[in-house]
């Protein structure tokens, strides 16, 4: 009998380098054209086979009209694998959003984004060991499992969307900042290798934020916040990075 278990999205303490995976709304909040951004995590290495995680996303932007407005396309990849049976989760995932102009005297847009695409899961029922598995003289590999898996595998679908608000401010528009809100698996993907259509992704809202003030000339702080809520379960991150500029003459 298959049992329900609570597991978490694939998320990362520098929830900073991975702004598609907290809002799409974020992508093109960049100065330049061109983004890529990669993060890769490792978790309880003392365990066999333990969290492989990692996030690669590329942003490209591109003006429309005769205004200020803007697009950004960009591209979300994810990979995740975890335990002895190698559950392995893969995504990729298209990202679209408009930027709108809300001033003619500095920067200060309004953005809408999109992000869909395929998620693939998979694990290696050939390295799986159940109940069924153990007699009375100990584990027997050549017994059955007893899952009734349709497929060791199966592929669905995930979107999102999100809404932004960035500008600058302070003396000669140094200071920059920027509030979101995204609400994620709106579709409600299903997530089951026993193909049970009441196992289902719960909404997931996240909420994100961030300033980065030019103290000085040769001196820059961002502190940032993530706050996220899925069905009963909430999470919030703080971030600050700095950065110190030295030049000789």
């Amino acid at each position: 009998m298959p049992l329900c278990s609570v597991a978490q999205d694939l998320h990362f303490s520098q929830f900073f380098e991975a702004p598609l995976l907290r809002n799409p709304s974020l992508a093109g909040i960049f100065t330049g054209d061109v983004r890529v951004q990669g993060v890769y995590r490792d978790q309880w290495n003392s365990f066999t086979n333990a969290y492989r995680t990692g996030s690669l996303n590329a942003e490209y932007k591109m003006p429309v009209g005769k205004g200020d407005d803007f697009i950004t396309t960009g591209v979300q990849l994810l990979f995740d694998r975890a335990g002895t049976v190698g559950l392995t989760t893969a995504e990729v995932l298209p990202a679209l959003n408009y930027h709108k102009s809300l001033s003619n005297d500095k920067v200060m847009y309004l953005s809408f984004g999109v992000m869909g695409g395929m998620v693939r899961k998979s694990v290696d029922v050939s390295k799986m060991t159940t109940d069924n598995q153990y007699g009375p003289g100990g584990y027997d590999p050549t017994l059955p499992t007893g899952e009734l898996f349709i497929a060791p595998n199966f592929t669905t679908w995930d979107a999102s969307a999100g809404l932004s608000f960035n500008t600058t401010f302070g003396a000669e528009q140094s200071n920059s900042l920027f509030v979101g809100a995204a609400y994620h698996h709106l579709n409600r993907p299903k997530n089951s290798f026993y193909r049970n259509p009441e196992i289902e992704l719960n909404a997931k809202y996240v909420f994100s934020a961030g300033i980065k003030l030019a103290m000085l000339l040769l001196y820059v702080i961002s502190p940032a916040l993530s706050s996220l809520s899925k069905a009963t379960f909430e999470m919030t991150n703080e971030e600050l990075i700095e950065v110190r500029a030295l030049f000789y003459d």
